[in-house]
């Protein structure tokens, strides 16, 4: 099975925790494509009633295109659900996001939600936090600064860029800084750190927040109750 249909069979799998009525977060990325192609399908069929909570634009479009009713977080009372991707999850089911500049709108909604999902593929589980950069959004003014700081402690950042080398925005037009570590064997303690210095809106560290890890593998998919 290859890394697209690992990623569909998360997604399909994550439907099922979907009910009439609730209020879900949707999250943002290429599994959760398929997992919005498949919430579509029992709206459509089934007349399935839900209230959709987007973690970025392309996935209220997405959304939207679909039949889904999708509402701002400030629009709703409460989410049941969310559900999500990641760019890495280690052993202990604490992950990085960001790869898709929408953390901190992720993370807005993930805090939110009484519960929540994340969907990948098996290439994203990992012992150790390593190998993905983590994502910072950080504020324009004073950015470099911010990152000559980082540098000076060993974090390895780099600011991404777009194919015409000016800055990656986010939703909110701030910049993203990419750590380039090689492993995080201890993220809570980075997590201080990086919540300490001033000009990081957000880091891609989600820590203690999902509740279970839906896993696309060549067998279908596993399911693991993180908490």
């Amino acid at each position: 099975m290859d890394k697209e249909l690992m990623k569909q069979v998360a997604g399909q799998e994550a439907v099922k925790y979907i009910k009439d009525g609730m209020t879900v977060g949707l999250g943002t990325g290429s599994t959760v494509k398929y997992l919005l192609d498949a919430l579509g399908k029992r709206v459509a069929k089934e007349g399935l009633r839900i209230i959709g909570v987007p973690t970025s634009n392309r996935s209220a479009k997405r959304a939207r295109d679909l039949g889904i009713d999708v509402k701002s977080i400030d629009d709703v009372d409460h989410i049941d659900l969310t559900v999500d991707g990641a760019d890495q999850i280690d052993e202990n089911f604490q992950g990085i996001k960001g790869g898709g500049v929408a953390h901190l709108r992720e993370k807005i909604v993930a805090i939110n939600s009484k519960k929540n999902i994340w969907i990948v593929d098996k290439t994203k589980m990992a012992k150790n936090l390593e190998s993905f950069p983590l994502p910072l959004e950080v504020t324009p003014y004073g950015s470099t600064h911010l990152f000559k700081r980082l540098d000076d402690m060993g974090y390895q950042p780099q600011f991404r860029t777009n194919a015409k080398g000016g800055h990656v925005l986010t939703h909110a037009d701030n910049y993203i800084i990419d750590l380039k570590m090689h492993s995080i064997e201890h993220p809570h303690e980075l997590e201080q750190i990086l919540n300490n210095l001033t000009g990081i809106v957000e880091h891609g560290l989600f820590l203690d927040m999902v509740n279970t890890v839906i896993v696309g593998d060549e067998n279908g998919s596993k399911t693991y109750q993180a908490r």
